[in-house]
């Protein structure tokens, strides 16, 4: 009697998700010379925005803070996730005071184009890539939601903050969606490792 051949079930490859590292992050922030682009790039960078929720920002949105308090920001998250109001980090608040001071107060759209239209992903997407290609990030890593996994990254790696402070800063419904940046870079496996090497 002829056997069957067993099939074998190929396991898939996690698939990388692109972010940039810190030297690669300062690279980027240092090409970008225009005041509303650091505004738009760093809101994205420290609060894990979305391009289409960049153009959604009004000004009604925004409510700067006293010199005991941080400002604040409603985001308005796409794709599922968590709208709200959040207390702004400070690197990306000072740069959003900066344009805000050059664009002046009236009601609208936070972010404007040239003519004075809102700002729209094609442009987000082009701005990105000139400002990557100056500071000689890799082209997989030139896309603006790149951003975002550099966001939930360096959060998780660099300023050891938990998963769940993580799933709340950027807004995840699920916290599976926070999970795949928990195992990301080998610089904290490597620290992991070196914090366990006593343990008895």
């Amino acid at each position: 009697m002829r056997r069957r051949p067993v099939k074998t079930t190929k396991r898939r490859a996690k698939k990388q998700v692109p972010y940039l590292t810190i030297p690669e992050k300062e690279r980027f922030f240092k090409a970008i010379s225009s005041v509303r682009d650091r505004a738009i790039f760093r809101l994205m960078y420290h609060h894990g925005l979305r391009v289409s929720e960049i153009g959604k920002l009004e000004m009604s949105h925004f409510r700067q803070g006293s010199a005991l308090e941080l400002d604040r920001l409603y985001i308005t998250r796409l794709k599922g996730s968590i709208s709200g109001e959040h207390s702004m980090v400070p690197a990306a608040a000072r740069a959003l005071r900066a344009w805000i001071h050059k664009r002046g107060i009236a009601p609208g759209p936070i972010f404007l184009t040239r003519n004075k239209t809102r700002i729209g992903r094609i442009w987000l997407f082009e701005l990105m890539q000139r400002y990557c290609a100056i500071a000689k990030i890799p082209r997989e890593k030139s896309h603006p939601h790149c951003l975002k996994h550099t966001c939930c990254t360096h959060l998780i790696s660099d300023k050891k903050e938990s998963i769940i402070d993580v799933q709340k800063h950027v807004g995840h419904a699920q916290i599976k969606n926070t999970m795949i940046y928990a195992d990301l870079t080998g610089e904290a496996n490597e620290a992991r490792a070196k914090r366990l090497r006593e343990w008895k």
